[in-house]
């Protein structure tokens, strides 16, 4: 958890930035907003404030610098904890700007966030019909009654209320002009959630062996910047998006995972022939998992032979 004091000097440094560019809000004690005006297209960005390693002076709502250095205008939305946003003030707040106008000032919105963030982003996007979605690994909804026999994660934010306003996030995006919603098929919650959404306007992207957390890993692959800039200029194609997926075969991160998932399935054939890829693909550089899970599988199939590079 953040310390108070973190959290005020955050604040301080928030709002002098949101004084000289924009504006800065307290929502609550959960709760905060940044605006920081760019040019005619806003996109709008949610964080969680307490899951951040950064000095409290240099902590910026998550993609503002990058969105701004783009030449947008950009809505910063931060949670202190993991509480879905489900708070009267944060409604409250987005019935504001949508009632008084704000949003209407822009050529055009973008909703973005990822998990939590995820959920938000298409949840508070019907404040702006005709928005852009896009949403990594989003929630539908935490309410019990929808997600009890199938959801055992995110147990703090049970308690909160998911109904009524911005509540279900399925329901919202119906207004939204597009929602790309990336997510893991493999990973089961986040599958189920993604087959929630329905509707024409939805273009779910399927990131196999990516994981729940596919940020950091589409980060890792240089790939996350070029497909949200991208999506918010509406030139990419799902077909392009996916040709920006296939980096993640070179990114060991994913073949640790995709390993993981072969070595569960206890196929040695696959294992054999994909440990084979991964070492003859990486040489000169050594590989002593893949190498050790290599062998192995070579010796259940009774196989002979050197690994690639030895």
């Amino acid at each position: 958890m953040t310390s108070p004091q973190a959290k005020d000097a955050w604040a301080s440094a928030m709002n002098n930035i949101g004084a000289d560019q924009g504006f800065f809000r307290q929502l609550d004690a959960e709760h905060k907003a940044l605006f920081v005006e760019g040019g005619d297209i806003l996109v709008v960005t949610f964080d969680n404030l307490d899951d951040a390693r950064q000095h409290p002076e240099d902590r910026m709502p998550w993609g503002v610098k990058f969105i701004t250095a783009q030449g947008w205008s950009a809505l910063g939305i931060g949670a202190h904890g993991w509480t879905w946003y489900r708070a009267q003030a944060v409604l409250d707040f987005f019935d504001e700007l949508r009632d008084s106008g704000f949003f209407a000032k822009f050529r055009k919105v973008v909703f973005y966030g990822t998990s939590m963030a995820g959920y938000a982003a298409c949840a508070f996007s019907s404040a702006v019909p005709g928005s852009i979605v896009i949403a990594l690994s989003p929630q539908a909804t935490l309410d019990r009654d929808i997600t009890g026999g199938w959801e055992p994660r995110f147990r703090g934010a049970w308690r909160r209320d998911f109904s009524g306003r911005y509540g279900y996030a399925p329901d919202q995006v119906a207004c939204a002009k597009a929602v790309w919603l990336f997510h893991d098929p493999f990973e089961r919650e986040d599958a189920v959630h993604a087959a929630l959404f329905r509707g024409p306007n939805i273009h779910p992207i399927r990131c196999r062996h990516l994981g729940h957390n596919m940020a950091t890993m589409l980060t890792k692959m240089s790939v996350l910047k070029p497909i949200v800039c991208g999506l918010v200029a509406e030139d990419l194609t799902e077909a392009q998006v996916y040709h920006y997926l296939r980096a993640r075969r070179r990114l060991p991160l994913y073949q640790k995972a995709l390993l993981t998932r072969l070595l569960q399935s206890r196929r040695q054939g696959l294992v054999y022939g994909y440990t084979q890829a991964v070492l003859r693909d990486s040489l000169p550089v050594k590989r002593p998992v893949f190498l050790n899970h290599f062998l192995a599988a070579a010796k259940a199939l009774g196989r002979t032979g050197h690994p690639p590079g030895l």
